[in-house]
């Protein structure tokens, strides 16, 4: 991939790690074999990061990282021990890479979404969802889009937040 995108495009302004797997289970059900996979996102995330920053960012000495990670990062949410495990990571991931970084001008931040019309909800029972929606103060779920401004202004504006997370839930959670 990395060799696509240096043939393709020749360099990276910004990256956006945005990947996640929902193995739905309670600890008690879950196989270790179900929670590795979930591991291996995050170690997905650290060797693209890595190997984008090394071949792009660093050598041009600039550049803007965005994660996303989840408000159930924040909040947990049972029966998903592993996802949530992997959100909240990402944020700790996040901060101490702005950390890491300072003083390179390469920003790094996370976009927390909440509940957000996706497929990935769609499959939630109708009841799940009013009681989720019930708790969100503006009284519904998010959309992709909006999701996507505050990456979209953190990808190419924001030049003074770095190693913050961004809340984007409709006030389910404040952080």
């Amino acid at each position: 991939m990395i060799d696509r995108i240096k043939t393709e495009a020749g360099r990276v302004d910004v990256l956006v790690n945005n990947a996640g797997l929902s193995i739905n289970c309670d600890i008690h059900g879950m196989r270790i074999e179900q929670f590795d996979e979930q591991r291996f996102i995050m170690r997905g995330i650290w060797y693209l990061t890595k190997r984008i920053l090394r071949l792009f960012m660093l050598r041009s000495g600039s550049g803007r990282i965005v994660n996303i990670s989840s408000v159930v990062g924040h909040t947990g949410n049972g029966g998903q021990i592993p996802y949530t495990m992997e959100k909240a990571a990402l944020d700790a991931f996040t901060k101490s890479l702005a950390k890491e970084l300072s003083g390179r001008n390469i920003l790094v931040n996370s976009v927390a979404p909440g509940f957000i019309d996706t497929e990935m909800t769609a499959v939630l029972p109708e009841v799940m969802k009013d009681q989720i929606i019930s708790n969100v103060p503006l009284g519904r779920m998010g959309c992709p889009e909006e999701v996507a401004e505050v990456v979209a202004f953190l990808a190419t504006r924001g030049s003074y937040i770095n190693g913050s997370i961004i809340h984007v839930n409709g006030g389910l959670y404040g952080g």
